[in-house]
């Protein structure tokens, strides 16, 4: 059983899985009122360890299910939803509300506690659900948590003429986890630290040739986000040195944070996908240039080693046509 400083570890037990859950004098965050960089140093310590922990709870469920049958809640032609996507977020939102009662969670499978708080998780149980369905090794846990920048007067956009149904530009992440249970690789971060993965400090890549660079996309799940990416998928891929289309975005984007990959390009991957991975990469140095969405916490995401984003959107564009009319 771990022991951590100044901290009592109580051992709960769920689907079979043992879930370290982390107790300490002080769990509580700074009053709503409060001016959100408030939260001092081991209360970010202790998010982080706690993220980390149900990460690995997940990723352990994870691993356990992966060559078994798995049961199916819902399916459409690009995408599936397992009774396991909602097993694992429970054992998260066990930890995470067990140690921070009073921050809400927004998760890919619902939602916990008043989601107008100053603070809130942002979970995904399970990225890449598809791969993971079919027993592809390639998924992963991601955790982030997010603090309220001030207090709006206004409230947050509904639908109008942007299509936006919820401005998550008013958070501010601060702790990111990216749990990889089939390699069993832990990215984390805290704004303003280095990103590390497992314990060490890892950078972006340096490379700004596009012609030598490894480049992600997805191609999320709805038919206007596959017509928008493949024109730049036809134009990248006699660009770059290789395109690569891996299912997870989360993995994409610490793979960049990494140096592994040099960019990874997506339009319709929603917050939950995002967070955790956007904080690693920045605190890695790279860039995480993204834009929301019409649609309910959807973004298009450009993310990259700050090097090739201009050079990525110019090569995704379509050739001109010549003025004139065209033989045949």
């Amino acid at each position: 059983m771990m022991r951590w400083s100044g901290m009592s570890l109580t051992e709960l037990f769920l689907e079979g899985t043992t879930v370290f859950v982390l107790r300490s004098a002080s769990t509580e965050l700074p009053p709503t009122d409060s001016h959100p960089h408030q939260m001092n140093s081991s209360d970010i310590k202790k998010a982080l360890a706690t993220a980390s922990e149900a990460a690995r709870a997940a990723g352990a469920l994870m691993r356990k299910n992966l060559n078994l049958p798995k049961k199916i809640n819902s399916q459409v032609q690009h995408d599936i939803k397992l009774d396991l996507d909602v097993r694992c977020q429970k054992l998260i939102e066990l930890a995470l509300l067990l140690n921070f009662p009073q921050v809400a969670v927004l998760g890919e499978e619902g939602v916990q506690g008043d989601q107008s708080a100053d603070a809130r998780w942002v979970v995904d149980p399970i990225d890449g659900t598809v791969n993971f369905t079919y027993g592809v090794p390639h998924a992963c846990v991601s955790i982030a948590l997010q603090i309220r920048r001030a207090r709006s007067a206004t409230p947050a956009r509904k639908r109008g003429d942007s299509g936006v149904l919820d401005d998550d530009s008013d958070y501010e992440t601060l702790v990111g986890v990216v749990y990889d249970p089939f390699s069993d690789e832990l990215w984390t971060a805290i704004r303003g630290q280095p990103a590390r993965l497992n314990g060490r400090i890892i950078r972006i890549s340096n490379r700004n040739r596009l012609d030598e660079s490894l480049i992600s996309l997805g191609f999320a799940k709805s038919p206007e986000t596959m017509a928008q990416t493949l024109p730049a998928f036809n134009q990248l891929i006699h660009r770059a040195r290789k395109i690569r289309i891996m299912g997870a975005a989360a993995l994409a984007m610490t793979y960049v944070a990494s140096g592994r990959f040099d960019a990874y390009v997506e339009a319709g991957v929603r917050v939950w996908d995002i967070a955790a991975g956007g904080l690693i990469l920045e605190c890695a140095g790279g860039e995480f240039w993204h834009r929301q969405l019409p649609g309910e916490h959807v973004y298009a995401v450009n993310a990259n080693n700050g090097r090739l984003r201009r050079k990525i959107e110019a090569a995704s564009r379509p050739p001109r046509k010549l003025p004139g009319k065209q033989r045949t």
